[in-house]
């Protein structure tokens, strides 16, 4: 794994916890405008996730690192991303497999799971590099979520 200095979020939580996991997946970005992108390629994603809470479990966990890879490299490691419709699709835009695109999905995903659980943390920043010199951050919206 690479050394990474990520860009921090700024959050009043007590505990802070990052997972950095890699993936590999392919895909293809179907607006008219994307290029070579329009093409079926792939990337080796690596994605640091950033939760952070007040509360620990039973368990002395903010959470569970090892539930954090599930939702993330378990899915999509050697996929075509493209072919997860319920979260990709090649009509809408919004839901082009970008990676705009997909670092909203995976927090919407880690969201979704957190909200499930007793202390709801807060997924407070996804960082996702695409390629060497190519990355993304995203970080849910003060007092919103996406598309509100």
């Amino acid at each position: 794994m690479i050394q990474q200095i990520y860009p921090s979020a700024v959050h009043p939580f007590q505990y802070e916890l990052n997972k950095d996991m890699q993936f590999a997946a392919a895909h293809y970005v179907p607006g008219p405008g994307a290029g070579q992108c329009g093409h079926m390629h792939g990337h080796t994603y690596f994605a640091n996730v950033t939760i952070a809470g007040n509360q620990l479990d039973e368990n002395g966990f903010l959470v569970n690192f090892a539930d954090v890879k599930k939702l993330i490299h378990d899915r999509f490691d050697h996929t075509v991303l493209n072919e997860h419709t319920a979260l990709f699709n090649d009509q809408d835009p919004r839901r082009y497999p970008t990676t705009e695109n997909v670092a909203r999905t995976l927090y919407e995903l880690v969201q979704d799971f957190l909200d499930q659980t007793p202390a709801r943390p807060r997924c407070v920043q996804i960082f996702l590099r695409e390629t060497p010199t190519s990355y993304i951050v995203f970080r849910p919206a003060a007092g919103g979520t996406y598309g509100s």
